[in-house]
């Protein structure tokens, strides 16, 4: 059965939806918010109805009735750590999302909305694999300082759907495999993943890895406090800069991984040389995570908006392809990823989890 499904990923300036026939994209629209729009809000709960009535507009204007759709599914938000899966929307899980438990970010109205469409046509609604999902081993979350564990936060819906598909396509089940996985985007996010979990990632959002475009990855910790305390800088400050605005954006002024590679094929000596610290450290990471499967890798899995470039791939595939074949799926089909998360549910694959 081919079921009807809505998907609804909110950003910070937009909402990206999708209706689906099974895995047939219907429909696709990304819908602009202005900065006045959003800033009539005090917090971005408060966005809901605004965000709510766009939606249901763009629905009504390409004539998909709601009544029609068999489940809605929302971009899973900033919750407390869980275990990867497709998850019911319940009280609990939407009172988490509401106060942001974990941080705020547009991303937590996804659930919200669905829920909220949801249950006025009588039908199941659905978050799939937020960025939250922790599956650590234990040993995994030791970083030296007690206060200061280990933390998993990464483009787990991506890194999961790609694994699934990987398994699929090569007729093998996601839990008998042994993978590593490197999403490269803003962020790059390095995985080992076992029988079916990420035991262990690196923090893509504020803590280490590579440098990618706009973070700036592990960074000297002894010279980062002085940093701190230098009097130069407010935390705000120093979190920008290694969040938003380190990486490429430091080292070269842009967070579009083209432009460096442009700037190489030019001659730029500079460009250049963190063109390749980039793939060095990417590939160093990739070493890492290789060692937590025991050197026991099934296949390398390359994804994200820069795998798209065949010069960062070939670059990286000189470095680890002893290690094991590597895969390429280029992108992060984020609405698809969704949308298959909840039909494996109401397929009977998978159970719905509950939070």
């Amino acid at each position: 059965m081919a079921y009807k499904l809505l998907i609804i990923n909110p950003g910070s300036t937009s909402t990206k939806i999708g209706v689906y026939s099974g895995e047939k994209e219907v429909l696709v629209e990304t819908l602009r918010h202005s900065s006045d729009e959003i800033a009539k809000y005090d917090t971005i709960f408060d966005q809901k109805g605004f965000r709510k009535e766009v939606i249901m507009n763009v629905l009504k204007e390409n004539n998909i009735d709601v009544n029609s759709l068999d489940a809605i599914v929302g971009r899973g938000g900033m919750l407390r750590p869980i275990p990867g899966g497709t998850y019911e929307v319940t009280d609990n899980l939407l009172e988490d999302l509401k106060v942001g438990v974990s941080g705020q970010h547009a991303s937590n109205l996804g659930g919200i909305l669905a829920n909220e469409i949801a249950k006025e046509v009588g039908i199941r609604s659905f978050i799939v694999d937020p960025v939250v999902v922790d599956e650590l081993q234990d040993i995994a979350r030791i970083s030296g300082v007690p206060e200061l564990p280990r933390r998993s936060i990464f483009h787990a819906l991506n890194q999961k759907a790609v694994a699934k598909r990987y398994a699929r396509e090569n007729g093998k089940g996601y839990d008998d495999l042994n993978l590593v996985i490197v999403h490269m985007g803003g962020g790059v996010s390095v995985a080992a993943h076992k029988d079916g979990l990420v035991i262990d990632v690196n923090n893509t959002l504020d803590g280490d890895g590579p440098f990618s475009p706009e973070r700036a990855g592990s960074v000297p910790v002894g010279d980062l406090i002085k940093l701190c305390f230098s009097g130069k800088y407010t935390q705000a400050q120093v979190y920008n800069k290694i969040v938003g605005k380190g990486g490429y954006v430091a080292y070269l002024n842009t967070n579009d991984a083209r432009d460096v590679l442009k700037a190489r094929e030019e001659g730029d000596e500079y460009a250049s040389l963190i063109f390749d610290a980039f793939i060095y450290q990417v590939s160093k990471a990739i070493g890492e995570m290789a060692t937590v499967l025991n050197g026991r890798v099934d296949q390398i899995i390359l994804t994200g908006g820069i795998a798209y470039s065949p010069v960062v791939v070939n670059e990286i595939k000189k470095r680890v392809e002893w290690i094991s074949d590597i895969t390429v799926y280029p992108g992060e089909d984020e609405l698809l990823a969704l949308a298959q998360g909840a039909i494996r549910v109401l397929d009977g694959e998978e159970e719905a989890k509950i939070y």
